[in-house]
């Protein structure tokens, strides 16, 4: 092992039951375990779950530094390589260690392009001739290309001798539906990879609803007692968290006897989540605003069942790991036609859509209260087997094992 470097042991993993045998070792390779990352950390976490009860083995290497905080409480077998280096998050520690240990797996993931776990990834397993896969997490939406042109063009200049490669090199691309798939083309002309689609999903919710309920209140007394929409996520300019709150502000001046709350889950302790809150003061509607910083455990799942529908105005979001977690919850979703699974979503009546503007996430809140309580109780049930048909995480890992095996394993040294 690298001088530096440790493996960490992981801390206890729920996992369902196991329902079969797939005797492989994966291992995910991501830039950072941090929960705060959102929805790649989350995804790597939930589908190795349920690998291993299909009876593989997974581990994951990242690039923070061995004594981050977060890996302590990390589920999973994890070598931290870090510290890494620049906002490209050089680690001269990562290709060594591939070189001497990536023969110990049948199978590579690598989890986001953009940054140099990536690129380093390929630069070992495509000499040595070890397959890889990569999820790109929505990280090629051409959003992105509009919203920050001159960024866009720096990615361009980096493009052909560097992600190109390592997509078009990689066993497989993985999308977690069509959209995400079919908006990757749009990105930059220059394109070839072997494209997979995928199931993807989460374990959802389990245990107790109304001890869950109580521990959210218990955190957040105040809120007992009124009805509440649930944002959960990043404070990113991205998921529209602007128009959620303009739209909350519109629905409660048309009508200030509704007994509405919006439920501001995730940290917000960067420049946009400052600049969220000083909208609500800015309206007047900081009263009706509770800020609760990032959710786990009990009381984030206390946060969907005390919630009547979750809300999420994104103008990108590949797959949205919180979208598949309220449904699970039977929450019903209402959301952006940006959210790549939406149409999922629209068909089983699961939630609601409308575009990406003041308008529609006004509509979306609209809708909602207007709609009786035995269509609201109707969409509840909707929302349920919309998860179990289209985001069960045993399904997902299945799909992606199933993808795996295609590919012919690497002659693992173990």
């Amino acid at each position: 092992m690298c001088r530096g470097c440790r493996r960490i042991k992981p801390a206890p993993l729920p996992s369902p039951d196991c329902v079969g045998n797939a005797p492989v070792k994966i291992l995910h390779i991501i830039h950072s375990v941090n929960p705060v990352g959102g929805g790649p950390i989350e995804g790597v976490k939930q589908l190795a779950s349920a690998c291993i009860c299909l009876g593989g083995e997974v581990e994951v290497v990242c690039l923070d530094a061995p004594d981050a905080p977060w890996l302590e409480d990390f589920p999973l077998p994890v070598y931290p390589l870090g510290p890494c280096y620049t906002s490209y998050a050089y680690c001269p520690q990562l290709i060594p260690w591939l070189r001497e240990h990536a023969r110990d797996y049948a199978y590579v993931v690598v989890n986001g392009i953009w940054q140099y776990h990536s690129l380093a990834t390929r630069r070992v397993l495509h000499k040595e001739g070890i397959p890889y896969f990569v999820f790109t997490h929505g990280m090629l939406d051409p959003w992105f290309k509009h919203q920050y042109p001159l960024k866009h063009l720096k990615k361009w200049l980096y493009w052909p001798w560097g992600e190109y490669r390592v997509l078009r090199d990689a066993s497989a691309v993985l999308f977690t539906c069509m959209e995400e798939a079919h908006l990757a083309r749009q990105s930059f002309w220059l394109h070839r990879w072997n494209e997979c689609v995928v199931n993807y999903g989460t374990a959802g919710w389990m245990g107790d609803a109304e001890a869950q309920r109580r521990a959210f209140f218990a955190r957040f007394p105040e809120l007992e007692g009124h009805r509440l929409f649930l944002f959960l996520g990043r404070m990113h300019e991205k998921k529209g968290g602007d128009l959620l709150i303009r739209a909350f502000h519109r629905l409660l001046s048309a009508d200030p006897s509704l007994d509405f709350h919006l439920v501001m889950a995730g940290p917000a302790d960067n420049a946009f989540g400052r600049e969220l809150k000083r909208l609500t003061q800015k309206l007047g509607i900081e009263d009706q605003v509770t800020w609760t910083g990032m959710l786990e455990g009990d009381v984030k799942w206390g946060a969907f069942q005390a919630s009547e529908a979750f809300v999420l105005s994104s103008h990108q979001e590949n797959f949205g790991i919180s979208v598949a977690e309220a449904l699970s919850a039977s929450v019903p979703v209402l959301i952006s036609d940006k959210v790549n699974i939406w149409r999922e979503i629209d068909q089983e009546h699961a939630g609601l859509v409308e575009n990406d503007d003041i308008e529609g996430a006004t509509a979306l809140l609209r809708r909602w209260v207007a709609l009786s309580s035995c269509e609201q109780a109707a969409m509840r049930q909707k929302a349920r087997e919309c998860f179990c048909r289209h985001f069960e995480i045993m399904a997902a890992a299945r799909s992606l094992l199933a993808i795996y095996t295609t590919v012919p394993a690497a002659d693992c040294e173990i």
